[in-house]
């Protein structure tokens, strides 16, 4: 059995303790002491490191229950490092910037007109103003396959093209991935939505688009060519689901009757994955609220034999530029933190 290198302890010990500061925010010493289990002097030498490294600084001072000066508080430097979460649709592009705790420090959106490549570069930059973006996480419709990260359907996006993740990069020399955009809404609801807590569910996303992402260990599945979670496609009583349950057609239908066809295209994921959890989001899922999703859970009870709870998303603002966000914020910690 090999053991850790002194390097590699070292490493393990500052991640921990950066990841004890964004989790609950600034610390002393013997709070970190108290929290990590470590050693007085490691844990002055891991402070050490990371202040010198400009990962930390002193925040403030904090009174302790003994004599002596005040303790002081270390907290991360926020402006280490930025991200960039991007929502592009049929008719808007939104970009939100966040510090590497998480802090949302600007927003914009535009409507989408011209050369994608252009329309990106010039609404990031908009947001961005003179800050560093480390990483960029695009949200977008369509099938995103895992091999290369490039989009491998037509979506409704105008002047989508192939090749534009590539070009991208090229243009904003920092790391870029684009992700289907119900697969960041569902990382939303997972971390800070109606799915925390859950191994095992499924997002149902009815609204402009139709769609699903499914989670299963805690891990979104995207399959093999970046189709799971389609549902779409899915033939209904001879018709595509992704036609039965839009948001414009729900406008049209009582609750009732959007219930029971939403409940149809559920019953796909209960019978196969049998998640236990179905969430619904998009426009129309999550306005219809816990009376729809009460009234999904009744006809899947009847469909299916695997007991499924409904919940309405929880998710508050853009579901997808949360996921994106938060998608981009685990890179760039990976990176910055080690």
């Amino acid at each position: 059995m090999k053991t850790a290198t002194p390097a590699m302890a070292r490493a393990i010990n500052d991640r921990l303790a950066l990841d004890l500061l964004l989790e609950r925010g600034p610390l002393s010493a013997p709070q970190l002491r108290e929290l990590t289990g470590l050693s007085r002097p490691t844990v002055s030498d891991l402070i050490e490191r990371l202040t010198q490294g400009g990962l930390i600084e002193v925040t403030g001072e904090s009174g302790e229950d003994r004599r002596g000066p005040n303790a002081r508080v270390y907290g991360l430097v926020a402006g280490r490092a930025h991200v960039a979460g991007v929502d592009l649709r049929r008719e808007t592009i939104s970009v939100v910037i966040a510090d590497i705790t998480g802090q949302v420090v600007a927003r914009t959106s535009r409507a989408v007109t011209g050369d994608l490549v252009d329309l990106v570069a010039g609404t990031l930059a908009e947001a961005a103003g003179d800050r560093v973006i480390d990483n960029v996480v695009v949200g977008a419709p369509g099938l995103v396959t895992p091999r290369d990260g490039e989009l491998v359907t037509a979506n409704d996006v105008p002047g989508w093209r192939a090749g534009l993740v590539t070009a991208w990069r090229e243009r904003l020399g920092s790391p870029l991935v684009l992700e289907n955009e119900v697969n960041l809404a569902a990382i939303a609801e997972l971390r800070t939505g109606a799915a925390q807590g859950a191994e095992d569910f499924v997002l149902m996303w009815v609204g402009d688009g139709v769609g699903a992402a499914v989670v299963l260990g805690g891990r979104l599945r995207r399959g093999a060519s970046g189709g799971a979670g389609e549902v779409g496609f899915l033939q209904v009583d001879g018709t595509a689901f992704c036609s039965l349950v839009t948001e414009s057609v729900a406008r049209g239908l009582d609750r009732a009757e959007f219930a029971a066809r939403i409940a149809k295209g559920a019953f796909a994921f209960v019978t196969l994955l049998d998640p236990g959890l179905v969430v619904l989001g998009g426009e129309a899922g999550q306005a219809g609220g816990d009376e729809l999703a009460a009234e999904v859970a009744a006809h899947l009870r009847e469909l299916a034999p695997a007991p499924t709870e409904v919940r309405a998303s929880t998710v508050e603002g853009n579901a997808v530029l949360q996921g994106a966000v938060l998608t981009a914020l685990d890179l760039a910690r990976d990176h910055v933190f080690g």
